[in-house]
């Protein structure tokens, strides 16, 4: 199943940017680390399926939901994102696939600085709260 997400060529890519992980020298203390290519396409998994990391399948063989999670919080910090980013920017530029005419923007990452109106800019609960309360004035209903 691993095989299918995250095929070699592409892990070949992205091995390099996950920091190696110096683990202390114990005996048997504890469970083993998930080898970072399952967490990794277990991460890509939940991401583009939306499911909640508590759901998880083991039997899919990326390890636990909360082993997933906590990994991408510690990749995070280590700023692999950004750079996987860059990296598939440049790859993709390489080959000739990157399209601006494709791409998407979420406006929940892309701050919006000159925008136009500026009342039609931004939803305030407040202003929702003054219009709703003028609307129930009007509309009472007596029975």
């Amino acid at each position: 199943m691993l095989e299918d997400l995250i095929d070699d060529d592409f892990w070949a890519l992205i091995e390099p940017l996950i920091p190696a992980r110096s683990l202390p020298e114990r005996r048997s203390a504890g469970r083993p680390r998930a080898p970072d290519r399952a967490v990794f396409s277990g991460i890509v998994f939940v991401l583009r399926s939306g499911i909640s990391w508590t759901l998880l399948p083991k039997k899919l063989g990326y390890g636990a939901g909360q082993v997933c999670c906590r990994r991408l919080a510690e990749w995070q910090e280590e700023g692999v994102w950004p750079s996987l980013q860059r990296l598939l920017v440049d790859e993709l530029q390489r080959r000739g696939n990157a399209d601006a005419a494709n791409a998407i923007v979420d406006s929940l990452s892309v701050r919006a600085v000159l925008s136009g109106d500026k009342s039609a800019g931004t939803l305030r609960a407040s202003k929702l709260v003054g219009k709703a309360s003028v609307d129930r004035k009007r509309a009472t209903f007596r029975v």
